[in-house]
């Protein structure tokens, strides 16, 4: 009951966001709520019945929670989540204040939740986490994050509040070094990739230190092999066919978290049948290699954050993709930390548009990039953009960093759930 007032003017606070700006101020409510009655957050965290699941790491996060709370709802689990873009302090209230009732109470068996690495770990401060799953620690954004070790502390405060089993990727390094620091009683999953699969991803994983050896199927779950948006992943003896929402390795690693999470979140419940089906029937997160038709055009939206993401998902797209729209705005206060990656593989850009446009059209023209043309009103890009012909080969594909993905889906009127 103390927190209804606070919810009250929350949700007064969101329905005024949304009158002004549709699709919008989604954040706004919950900043609101945790200055009024900031012991809301931790307290609804903390009481759902079966606990809490968390999800973090540098990059992956929002693939891996939409594929986590697929299998779980498969087993029949009531499950509250967040929205990928919902994963700091103020988003969290916010998501919660969507389900909440005028009491705050939040419906849902368990709760899994993406959370962003810096926030998270101010979050879990008095939290307890059943399941603490992490994704991998790459070099992040310099302006939030100096350097790996940074990142990797703020992982580990998160994973040491995990009562029941932390989950990591055994081919990151720091993650492991972190795994060797769980408390008595915590149980350790892994997931990683088969050496196959590493010698075939050229350019690596993507992550600040690799580990040298990979993991056996007998000790996790297991990548054993790619091709395009199909995967076999190897639980012990058996091995587990499922369709990848988007093409790449990199979301073939995201669907073995989340099933090894899911098999430490269910124990003998869990069903690999039903977690293979769960994982091919989900669509891709907004943004990330999901293709929708848009103004009676196939676009696809690929989002890049952090140098790693930005190789991995720019390798990702078909060769031979004759238009694209590169987007980059003011979430990349600083463009040079993106200038060690190699871009020369779109070998053309149509239009290059955001707030960074002139630094991005030089980044890319030092790979080697063909551009038609620098636009930086990304409204303007986006509607001149789609109204061009079908192109001869390849989907229109837009390439965008965060800031750039919010505003080109405001723009474009895709304004639902993630």
């Amino acid at each position: 009951m103390r927190y209804a007032p606070a919810i009250l003017v929350g949700r007064l606070t969101r329905f005024a966001a949304r009158l002004r700006k549709p699709g919008g101020g989604s954040a706004v409510p919950g900043l609101v709520v945790n200055r009024l009655a900031p012991g809301y957050l931790t307290r609804t965290l903390s009481g759902f019945p079966q606990g809490l699941v968390v999800v973090s790491g540098s990059s992956g996060k929002s693939t891996t929670t939409k594929m986590l709370v697929a299998i779980l709802r498969a087993h029949g689990i009531d499950v509250f989540t967040n929205p990928s873009t919902a994963n700091i302090s103020q988003g969290l209230t916010s998501a919660l204040l969507e389900r909440a009732d005028w009491q705050g109470r939040v419906p849902g068996e368990v709760a899994v939740l993406e959370m962003d690495e810096g926030h998270g770990a101010l979050v879990m401060q008095g939290v307890d986490a059943r399941v603490v799953a992490l994704t991998n620690v790459m070099v992040d954004q310099i302006d939030r994050f100096h350097d790996s070790e940074m990142v990797a502390g703020m992982l580990e405060r998160i994973a040491a509040r995990a009562h029941e089993a932390i989950v990591v990727n055994a081919d990151d390094a720091y993650l492991e070094r972190l795994a060797a620091k769980a408390g008595p009683g915590v149980a350790v999953r892994r997931f990683g990739v088969s050496a196959d699969v590493l010698a075939r991803s050229p350019r690596g994983l993507g992550y600040t230190e690799t580990t040298g050896g990979r993991l056996g199927s007998s000790d996790g779950v297991v990548v054993a092999s790619v091709d395009g948006a199909a995967a076999v992943l190897r639980d012990g003896e058996a091995s587990v066919e499922i369709t990848l929402p988007a093409r790449g390795t990199h979301y073939a690693v995201d669907a073995a978290a989340a099933y090894a999470t899911a098999q430490a979140v269910l124990g003998e419940r869990f069903a690999a049948s039903t977690a293979a089906d769960a994982l091919s029937a989900i669509p891709a997160v907004f943004g990330r290699g999901e293709r929708v038709t848009v103004r009676g055009h196939e676009v696809e939206f690929v989002l890049v954050q952090n140098p790693a993401s930005y190789q991995l998902n720019v390798d990702s797209i078909e060769p031979g993709t004759e238009q694209i729209l590169f987007a980059i705005g003011s979430d990349v206060r600083d463009p040079s930390y993106l200038w060690p990656t190699d871009a020369s593989s779109l070998g053309r850009v149509s239009i290059v548009s955001g707030s960074k446009a002139a630094e991005a059209a030089l980044m890319l023209a030092y790979d080697g990039v063909a551009i038609d043309r620098v636009e930086p009103d990304l409204g303007q890009a986006l509607d001149d953009f789609l109204a061009a012909p079908e192109p001869g080969s390849g989907v229109k594909t837009i390439v965008f960093s965060a800031d750039a993905m919010r505003r080109t889906r405001a723009h474009l009127g895709l304004t639902g759930a993630e």
